[in-house]
């Protein structure tokens, strides 16, 4: 088992940035990957980036491309999202999951934390 509590969350004016935090406890030494995924209202679940564990690869979305990074530290089992030049496109809550496998789908999920950016 695997426990993911998200933080940094807000409300932020357009051409902003925020930090999103992500904490996994539990069976961390396993985690492949910790990702980070939306959800707008109205709208599907997407992807926004994520980082192998082990190698520090990173992958991300198209629309976040050149605007976000993400970081890890495998000794406090932490994954942060910097989100820079926000666009009211982005509001959304923004939810951590993590890959045991490198084939599997996310098996476990972070309860959320909203983010809305102002136009």
């Amino acid at each position: 088992q695997v426990q993911l509590v998200e933080s940094g969350g807000g409300l932020v004016q357009a051409g902003g940035s925020l930090r999103l935090s992500c904490a996994a406890s539990g069976k961390t030494y396993s985690i492949h990957a910790m990702e980070w995924f939306r959800q707008a209202p109205g709208k599907e679940r997407e992807i926004v980036a994520g980082v192998e564990m082990d190698r520090g690869t990173t992958y991300f979305a198209s629309f976040v491309k050149g605007r976000f990074m993400i970081s890890k530290d495998n000794v406090k089992s932490t994954v942060d999202l910097q989100m820079n030049g926000l666009k009211p496109e982005d509001t959304a809550v923004y939810y951590c999951a993590v890959k045991m496998t490198p084939y599997g789908r996310q098996e476990y999920w972070g309860q959320g934390t909203p983010v809305t950016v102002s136009s």
